[in-house]
């Protein structure tokens, strides 16, 4: 197996399992798509590799969703924190992501902040959204740790039970454009399909071994756009007697803000509330935080869709 490429692999995910230490696994790397979402903000270099980082995870468990449509979503939220919101989705592959924060609190922190100088006492909730089922799940766990890695793992272990571990890496190119990816690993219950969790425990001698393998991949490969992620599965596993790669997913950009549902929304209220809504010049501008861009909208031509 060759190591490196001449095409660099980037904007895609790939999964695998190990059947005889039943562990599953998602290796991710992001590129040109981060480097698109963060084009639309001014942000500091410290919110980008923030975002970078929960991009990467919101694409790490956003493409294990079995569901086509289906959506995840993942938002770290906080009162008092420099931080204030930061709000990622992933849904068909496509990806999107925005943070609210403090430019002045935060310049006063220096170049590396920590994860709680930024967020304080806050919490992250991570959605599922079953979209053939329309079932919704949602987990909310305080935002700990290092990293927004160490928070991810806590919610699996405290909402799922599941032993995980996650790593993200990050780096700039030769052209300052930001390189970010992951690594995903889980132990599943023995008869993973409708079996009982008999050995989905943290000490499991199975989970121990595959978790202090994956503990040995460094930041770098992972944005090492020069690696691919099948190189990545085989550096880690290739001692193991089997390890079936599955299809990858390619990855978007994909913020879903479109002129004709902004319009249907704004049908549905009163129409002195969209006057109220409206400019000297008529016009409603809506504002999307993920992609920076706002949508004027006139009541005249409201009106007269309506005839």
């Amino acid at each position: 197996m060759r190591d490196t490429v001449a095409t660099p692999d980037l904007d895609r995910a790939i999964g695998f399992t190990i059947p005889a230490r039943h562990a599953r696994g998602r290796l991710v790397r992001l590129g040109p798509v981060v480097d698109q979402i963060l084009a639309a903000h001014a942000y500091p270099p410290a919110i980008e590799r923030l975002l970078g980082e929960a991009l990467t995870l919101t694409a790490l468990l956003g493409s294990t969703l079995k569901d086509a449509g289906g959506q995840l979503t993942m938002q770290a939220q906080t009162e008092r924190g420099i931080v204030k919101l930061l709000v990622c989705d992933y849904q068909g592959g496509a990806l999107r992501g925005y943070v609210q924060f403090d430019a002045d609190r935060l310049a006063t922190l220096g170049a590396n902040p920590s994860l709680f100088a930024m967020f304080n006492q806050g919490y992250l909730a991570i959605t599922f959204d079953q979209a053939t089922t329309g079932e919704r799940y949602q987990g909310i766990v305080p935002l700990e740790g290092e990293s927004f890695s160490d928070a991810a793992e806590q919610y699996f272990v405290q909402s799922e039970q599941i032993p995980t571990l996650i790593r993200v890496g990050t780096r700039r190119d030769a052209d300052g454009k930001l390189i970010a990816g992951g690594l995903f690993l889980q132990h599943l219950p023995d008869g993973e399909e409708g079996g009982e969790r008999l050995h989905s425990r943290d000490d499991h001698p199975e989970w121990e071994h595959v978790s202090t393998l994956g503990g040995t991949m460094g930041s770098d490969e992972l944005a090492d756009p020069e690696l691919t992620l099948e190189t990545l599965i085989w550096r880690l596993f290739n001692e193991e007697r089997e390890v079936r790669a599955l299809s990858s997913v390619a990855l978007s950009r994909g913020c879903r803000c479109d002129t004709a549902h902004i319009r249907q929304v704004l049908a549905k209220f009163p129409v002195e509330e969209r006057e109220a809504m409206a400019d000297d010049s008529g016009l409603i501008t809506v504002d999307c935080a993920f992609c920076a861009r706002g949508f004027p909208v006139s009541l005249t031509e409201l009106a007269s869709e309506e005839l």
